[in-house]
């Protein structure tokens, strides 16, 4: 399945349990709900520009938010695979 995406590089900070903070570099992909028939899941595959994203968990948010005042764009968190399907 092809689809239209915008994709950026947000930061992402938790503190566990034990007060230790966790930063990490993920890759969000939006998407427009419309393009995509299925809510994605963990575990999704995302090809963009010859490079695999992987569709994880972010903690207690989940895999995807809603983004946009209508609820009409999914903003999925993903992290790069390393591998390369050029």
């Amino acid at each position: 399945m092809t689809f239209d995406a915008a994709k950026g590089k947000p930061r992402f900070e938790v503190t566990d349990e034990n007060n230790v903070s966790i930063r990490a570099h993920l890759w969000d992909f939006l998407v427009l709900a419309e393009d995509l028939p299925f809510e994605p899941k963990a575990g999704d595959a995302i090809i963009s520009d010859g490079r695999k994203y992987e569709v994880m968990e972010l903690g207690q948010d989940g895999c995807w938010q809603w983004t946009g005042s209508h609820m009409t764009t999914y903003r999925i968190h993903t992290k790069d695979t390393g591998e390369s399907n050029a």
